[in-house]
């Protein structure tokens, strides 16, 4: 039996800026960044980055407290997930936890690469869904930063298949010291300050965060009275397999992925009211996805684009579920907080953006694209929910 579209009843994030979602908002519509110094005992081309508010706690009342200061990345990842998870489910209200809800858990490397004991990109998710009394053993997976998007698409087909009633997705990722040496090293990192869809754009700063939505079949939300903050419509992904880090310069796969979305939606451009990009402030990410998003309104449908890596940092595995939260408070409020540090758009994306202050936007569909390394390209087709299910 077909479920239908999914609805997400609830959400949860943990930022540079915080974590309560209207407080965490009301930031971003004010134009705050939590991209600040944290000092490396490594060279780096900056030491700027999008370090938590707030260290987690523990997952919930009787757990064990969260890592205190000298906590390694193992604990830091594992604490992260644990709490944000626990928080979707909190504010998916009375009976989010009945029925053995199944856990979609993405990251791109976690603590992968810094804790010599991490031998698994599973173990992670297995420890957060212990944490957080989820007895059934979770997916995990690992797209670069197309995860958290990716375990929002996941989610959707196990729900739209009848396989689950109730599902947990996102993703999470910690700020470590071989991911900041690693992206310096490769020159990704930018020398200044993150500069997403500028003509400035030199490169990204890091950051770190999570970010889980609790999607459910409308049934299993109308049985329980549940609010529904939106629909998950679509979903499509592609994959150019360019390069180990740079995308087709063509867009021709971006294009793919948002077409793709769209079509799972049974939606068209024409459709669609807000976008948020990518916008990690590389050279080549940004191109790529100017042009595409330029090809997409040549015939003259010009929706706003947004983007929030300049707020909280690059996230990497957590971004696309963090972005897929701000677009669907966007179609909450009716509007866009103003892309941080954006001064002169790229001309190739001819589309409205908004620089310095927040823009109101129209109806429409939501769209959150991301673009990982390794060609991951991830759109997510998103429209306003009824409220409550019924």
């Amino acid at each position: 039996m077909v479920s239908g579209e999914p609805l997400i009843t609830g959400m949860a994030w943990s930022t540079a800026l915080g974590t309560g979602l209207d407080a965490v908002w009301d930031r971003l519509i004010a134009g705050d960044s939590g991209v600040r110094p944290v000092p490396s005992r490594h060279e780096l081309r900056n030491e700027l980055a999008g370090a938590l508010a707030e260290p987690p706690p523990g997952p919930g009342p009787g757990a064990a407290p969260g890592p205190g200061p000298g906590a390694g990345p193992r604990e830091r990842q594992r604490a992260l997930t644990a709490d944000t998870i626990a928080r979707a489910l909190d504010d998916a209200g009375p009976g989010a936890r009945d029925g053995d809800p199944w856990l979609v858990a993405g990251t791109s490397y976690g603590s992968h690469l810094d804790d010599p004991e991490t031998r698994s990109l599973y173990a992670w998710a297995a420890e957060a869904a212990r944490d957080t009394g989820i007895a059934r053993a979770p997916v995990a997976l690992s797209t670069a930063c197309s995860s958290g998007s990716d375990a929002l698409l996941v989610a959707a087909r196990l729900i739209r298949s009848g396989a689950a009633e109730r599902v947990v997705c996102g993703g999470a990722d910690v700020l470590t010291d071989a991911k900041r040496l690693g992206h310096s090293r490769l020159g990704t990192m930018s020398p200044t300050l993150l500069r997403a869809l500028d003509t400035r754009r030199d490169g990204t700063l890091l950051g770190e965060g999570a970010a889980f939505l609790v999607l459910e079949s409308a049934e299993a939300a109308r049985r329980r009275g549940a609010r529904a903050y939106a629909v998950l419509r679509g979903a499509g992904s592609s994959n150019d397999a360019a390069g180990m880090t740079a995308p087709d310069p063509s867009g021709d796969t971006v294009v793919q992925a948002i077409g793709s979305a769209l079509a799972d939606a049974g939606a068209r451009w024409e459709d669609v009211g807000v976008v948020n990009a990518h916008g990690s402030g590389t050279e080549a990410n940004d191109d790529v996805e100017t042009r595409s998003l330029g090809r997409l309104a040549e015939g003259g449908h010009r929706p706003t684009v947004f983007a929030t890596k300049g707020a909280f940092g690059h996230t990497l595995g957590a971004t696309g579920a963090m972005e897929a939260v701000a677009v669907v408070l966007a179609l909450k409020h009716r509007r866009v907080p103003p892309v941080h540090s954006l001064r002169t758009p790229l001309p190739a994306l001819a589309l409205p953006v908004p620089a310095g202050a927040p823009a109101g936007i129209g109806p429409g569909i939501g769209l959150s694209v991301t673009l990982g390394f390794g060609g991951f390209n991830t759109a997510l087709a998103l429209e306003r929910g009824p409220g409550h299910a019924r």
